[in-house]
């Protein structure tokens, strides 16, 4: 299996709350929602699904599993489904954190350990969307495999980013770019050997 990183990310690297005003208000941050004006691209979707491929896993932080798995299944619809009826892993901190949806298995202790013995099962991609932690604890083990990166046309100044600070140099190889219709830029990276 490979790790796929599907992410929105502003112009400045900014991955926070891109879609929902509440959905992650940490640091005080205040331009949650800042995707949502040009998600409906259908160009997303599309790209989307051919980076995630059809055979997939998810792979989340327990804090993007519990955000976007509360507000699907409260929206309804087949992205409600689609979350549900695929298999889930999830990683935390918590070794006894509650799982509530179907098909969830958690990931806790060494979770670099554990997601690279995941990655030499057979199978699809394990697809990570929000995520930033894990992504970030992931990097350091050359463990992320590409990345789909939606850059909007926004500068948000402030939030958390997908990169941090103290992420180690990384080389990465461009294996596609696109802009869309709404001006998001999809840049599709591989990493290259270390």
């Amino acid at each position: 299996m490979r790790v796929v990183v599907v992410n929105h990310l502003s112009l400045d690297g900014v991955m926070q709350a891109p879609g929902d005003p509440a959905e992650d208000t940490r640091g005080g941050f205040e331009h949650g929602g800042w995707a949502t004006e040009r998600s409906a691209d259908p160009a997303l979707s599309a790209t989307m699904g051919e980076r995630m491929g059809r055979d997939f896993t998810w792979l989340f932080g327990r804090r993007s599993y519990e955000g976007m798995l509360s507000h699907w299944n409260r929206v309804g619809g087949p992205f409600k489904d689609g979350l549900n009826q695929t298999e889930k892993y999830v990683a935390s901190a918590t070794p006894d954190a509650a799982l509530p949806w179907p098909n969830s298995t958690l990931l806790t202790g060494d979770v670099p350990a554990e997601v690279a013995a995941l990655r030499e099962q057979p199978g699809g991609n394990l697809v990570i969307m929000g995520s930033g932690h894990l992504i970030r604890s992931l990097l350091p083990h050359d463990l992320v495999d590409e990345l789909l990166l939606m850059i909007h046309p926004v500068v948000l100044g402030s939030g958390q980013h997908l990169f941090g600070p103290d992420d180690q140099t990384r080389p990465l190889r461009l294996l596609d770019a696109t802009m869309t219709e709404s001006g998001i830029l999809l840049a599709t990276y591989r990493r290259d050997a270390p």
